[in-house]
């Protein structure tokens, strides 16, 4: 970890557009940010975002997940030689395993759309909007054994409309992730 900045080395685990990976990077860059992207991995070979990480010039790396076993060692490896200190799940679709969560041993956050407790796992919206809920959102958690489980850092609200579908109600929460994850990076590192 670079001790002149108070930086914390941070790595963000990717799948697809990455648009919580831009939020992050252009938080990254503020003046009152509290991590530094470093590292930049993503387990699909055309996840969009990495594109984000290229015109930063933060490194960034594609592990084929092939397996598990070989993806987190492979995973592990690159954090210890890049001095990860922290992990941000943005849009990265896979679970990591409890095996890993305890190698690794420091903190990772995911962001999940819906307000966990509710909706763990995928097709979140649209269980929302099937279910006539009247508010969905965002949760920041930290990573544990259990799906969607860790401790909730931060959720925001949005209220869900009569003519709200499951794609409607993605784009609306997507937006507030974008604010929310910054913050409860802050939140997570000011309150340790």
């Amino acid at each position: 970890m670079e001790k002149s900045s108070g930086k914390k080395n941070t790595a963000v685990l990717i799948s697809g557009r990455g648009s919580n990976l831009r939020s992050l990077i252009k938080y990254s860059k503020t003046k009152k940010s509290l991590i530094k992207i470093v590292l930049v991995v993503s387990d699909n070979l055309f996840a969009k975002g990495l594109n984000y990480a290229n015109k930063s010039n933060i490194n960034n790396i594609v592990i084929k997940y092939s397996n598990r076993k070989s993806f987190e060692d492979r995973l592990l490896k690159l954090l210890k030689k890049n001095n990860i200190d922290l992990i941000c799940l943005a849009g990265f679709m896979k679970i990591l395993s409890g095996k890993f969560i305890k190698k690794f041993n420091k903190t990772i956050l995911n962001i999940h759309p819906s307000l966990l407790p509710k909706y763990k796992g995928l097709n979140t919206h649209n269980r929302a909007v099937q279910n006539k809920d009247k508010y969905s959102g965002a949760t920041v958690h930290i990573v544990n054994k259990k799906l969607d489980s860790g401790k909730i850092i931060l959720q925001k609200k949005v209220k869900i409309l009569k003519s709200d579908s499951g794609k409607s109600l993605e784009k609306k929460v997507l937006k507030i992730e974008h604010k929310l994850y910054p913050k409860a990076i802050i939140r997570l590192l000011t309150n340790y």
